[in-house]
C-alpha cells in the first residue's frame, strides 16, 4: 500500500509543484481575502483543475474561510483537500456493470497515441493478478503491427488472446470473442479498439457497430465503454468525453501519463463538470504502473510534499 501510494506521489511530482509549490508561495504571511483568492484561483486554472471546479473550490475557500476564521497556509491546503475529496466524491460514478455477472467487456476506446493497446496490457495484468481470468481481443486491426504489440502484452500478462487477420472487421472479432469468453466463464474481456479522432463520423460508428454485435453475446449492462485518455491533454480531454459519450457512452476514464504531465488537474476538471468516474491511472511505463483511482489518495499524493 504503501509502496503504490509513494509511485503515484512520484507520479504527480509535475502536478504537485504546480500548484502546492505556486499556492505554497502565494500565500506565505498573507491573510486571506479577495485579491489571494484571485491569485489561488489563478494557479488552480493553470492547473487544468476547470472553471467549474475552481470555482466551487474557491467559493467553498471564501466562506469557510470566513466561518472558520482560516488565516494560514496549512489550513487552506487542509481546506483545498476537503474541498476536492468531496467534488470526487459526489460526481464520481460507481461502474453500472454487475460485478457478478461474466464476462465484463471493457470496449477500450480513445483517440490516437493515449496508450490504449499499453493499456490494456496493464489491465490484464493488474485483474490476472487478483485471481481473475481475463481475455484481450485484438480489435485494432488497421495499425500496422498493432495485433502484434498486443499480442506480446497478452503473453506478458498470461492471458487469453483473439486475433484475426489483418484488415478484418473488429466487429467480427469483437463477437468471436465475446462468444469465446462466455463459454469459457471469463471474468474480463478487454476490447483493444483502434484510435480514432472524435471528430470522424464514420470510425465512430465502427465503435457503436463493435458494441451492438457484443450485445448479441451479453446483456447490455455487462458492457462498458472505457475511455483512454492522454494526461497531457488538459483541457481537451472534456471534448473528447463529451463526444465519446454521445456516440457510445462513456462508463469510466482511464487517465495514461500522469507521470510525464504538470496537469493532473484534469482529474477534478472531469469528475466536477463531467461526472463520469476515473477507474484507473497510468503512472509509468512498466507493466505493473496503472493502479485504480482512488480519490483521497489522488488528493493527498497532490499535496503531500
Amino acid at each position: 500500500m504503501f509502496s503504490s501510494f509513494k509511485k503515484l506521489k512520484e507520479s504527480l511530482a509535475k502536478t504537485r509543484d504546480g500548484l502546492l509549490g505556486k499556492i505554497s508561495q502565494l500565500v506565505a504571511g498573507r491573510k486571506i481575502d479577495d485579491d489571494l483568492l484571485d491569485e489561488i484561483e489563478e494557479i488552480l486554472l493553470k492547473a487544468d483543475i476547470g472553471v467549474a471546479a475552481t470555482d466551487k473550490l474557491i467559493e467553498q475557500l471564501r466562506r469557510q474561510a470566513a466561518e472558520e476564521k482560516v488565516s494560514n497556509s496549512d489550513a487552506i491546503f487542509n481546506l483545498l483537500k476537503r474541498e476536492m475529496t468531496a467534488i470526487f466524491e459526489k460526481n464520481m460514478k460507481a461502474n453500472r456493470a454487475d460485478d457478478a455477472a461474466k464476462p465484463q467487456i471493457w470496449l477500450i476506446t480513445g483517440v490516437n497515441g493515449t496508450g490504449k493497446t499499453t493499456t490494456v496490457g496493464k489491465l490484464a495484468h493488474h485483474f490476472r493478478s487478483n485471481g481473475k481470468q481475463v481475455m484481450i481481443a485484438a480489435c485494432d486491426t488497421f495499425r500496422a503491427a498493432a495485433v502484434e504489440q498486443i499480442e506480446i502484452w497478452a503473453g506478458r500478462s498470461g492471458v487469453d488472446f483473439v486475433k484475426a487477420q489483418s484488415g478484418a472487421d473488429p466487429a467480427s472479432i469483437a463477437f468471436d470473442a465475446a462468444t469465446a469468453a462466455k463459454a469459457r466463464n471469463i471474468d474480463y474481456l478487454l476490447i483493444d479498439t483502434a484510435g480514432r479522432l472524435h471528430t470522424k463520423a464514420n470510425l465512430m460508428e465502427e465503435l457503436k457497430k463493435i458494441r451492438r454485435v457484443t450485445e448479441k453475446v451479453v446483456p447490455s449492462n455487462q458492457i462498458l465503454s472505457k475511455l483512454i485518455i492522454d494526461g497531457t491533454t488538459g483541457q481537451n480531454a472534456l471534448s473528447q468525453v463529451k463526444v465519446f459519450s454521445d456516440a457510445i457512452g462513456c462508463d469510466g476514464i482511464i487517465i495514461t501519463k500522469l507521470d510525464g504531465t504538470a496537469r493532473g488537474g484534469i482529474v477534478l476538471a472531469i469528475a466536477e463538470e463531467l461526472g463520469v468516474s476515473v477507474d484507473f491511472v497510468g503512472i509509468g511505463e512498466s507493466i505493473e504502473d496503472i493502479q485504480p483511482f482512488v480519490a483521497r489518495d489522488y488528493v493527498e499524493a497532490l499535496f503531500e510534499s
